[in-house]
């Protein structure tokens, strides 16, 4: 029985993985996400409105923009292009949107 080199082998293993994560990235199929393409939930406050009762905002508005789309709230950054999320509370469940028809699991929609 002859003793193969395993060299060979494992230069071609790890080519061929340099490879693949090449092309992936090349073809936009693989993002690394950085630490600035992140919004935090925290930076986000509910302002809880009382009727009878004054509350001040800042004029100048946020550098995000929501939009309601399948009955979810989804987050546009404009200073990042390219930056979205979707709105969630602490157990990652989505924010609905009202006045919004909502995909059910059935595949049908319904009001909220």
């Amino acid at each position: 029985m002859s003793e193969r080199n395993p060299i060979p082998l494992i230069f071609t293993a790890i080519g061929s993985v340099i490879g693949t994560v090449a092309v992936l990235s090349y073809y936009g199929y693989l993002h690394v996400a950085k630490p600035q393409d992140a919004l935090l939930l925290a930076d986000y406050t509910m302002l809880k409105t009382v009727p009878g009762e004054d509350y001040r905002v800042s004029l100048k508005p946020a550098p995000q923009v929501a939009e309601c789309i399948d009955g979810v709230l989804v987050l546009f950054d404009t200073e990042q292009k390219g930056l979205t999320g979707v709105l969630v509370d602490s157990r990652k469940r989505a924010i609905r949107c009202m006045g919004q028809k909502v995909p059910t699991a059935e595949g049908a929609t319904s009001k909220p």
